[in-house]
């Protein structure tokens, strides 16, 4: 659904606010902003991308689906970066798919745009490098984390990203739905988000989850957080927490 112009910010998007006035000036045209409903498909596995999407106060998943129907988060974007590297790898197009986990805006680019700006080289494409690669610790430090870490570290771990890309300490999600982004059982998330709760960390009820201490929240994460914060860090030279 397309937003009236104005309604959000290129400065709401790290890679676009780090670019310089001019560079910013020069995108602007090629950037509509849109809302993105909760649930809303961006894309499908094997599907190809017509726009690339550069999130603001919205958070997209990326998804893949076994063949049982099982699910599984490979990662996540926020205001931190875009949906749509493939485009710019040359794959046209990827395995999983792009949900829409927390309703917001966004603006996107077409994708022909996009290869033409990309192309030009300079601080844009350098931004979009060093997304990509801060997108590939994100996910290999997913399959590490989901593999050997317990259910509670997940779960805080998961929170806390969530909570970076919204800037609300309010998110509207299930136990079932963090379950299928976990890969884990609706049981093993129900006992990990009670003792959050019952140690004062957040609070749950009728899918809202409102961090209460994140500082605490933190702590109980698993070191995986860190590691992708610290990429981050190191990369764009910002924190997220």
């Amino acid at each position: 659904m397309a937003s009236p112009k104005g309604l959000h910010r290129s400065s709401e998007n790290r890679l676009l606010s780090i670019l310089s006035v001019d560079e910013q000036k020069r995108l602007l045209p090629n950037l509509e902003p849109v809302t993105l409903a909760l649930g809303k498909v961006i894309c499908e596995s094997g599907g190809h991308l017509n726009y690339a999407y550069f999130p603001t106060t919205s958070v997209v998943s990326f998804l893949y689906t076994m063949a049982d129907g099982a699910t599984a988060e490979m990662g996540l974007v926020g205001n931190d970066g875009m949906v749509g590297v493939i485009l710019i790898l040359g794959g046209e197009t990827t395995r999983n798919r792009a949900v829409v986990q927390i309703a917001g805006g966004a603006f996107r680019m077409r994708a022909n745009l996009l290869a033409q700006e990309f192309a030009r080289g300079g601080a844009f494409q350098h931004s979009l490098l060093r997304y990509t690669q801060g997108l590939i610790t994100q996910i290999s430090q997913t399959a590490v984390c989901n593999r050997l870490h317990p259910m509670v570290e997940r779960l805080s771990r998961w929170l806390l990203l969530c909570h970076d890309r919204a800037e609300s300490d309010e998110l509207l999600l299930t136990q079932e739905f963090i379950a299928n982004m976990l890969g884990g059982r609706r049981e093993s998330v129900t006992v990990a988000a009670g003792h959050l709760q019952d140690a004062g960390l957040i609070r749950y009820a009728r899918g809202h989850i409102r961090i209460i201490d994140r500082k605490r929240l933190e702590a109980i994460a698993c070191e995986c957080y860190e590691v992708v914060n610290n990429e981050c860090e190191r990369l764009f030279g910002t924190s997220r927490s």
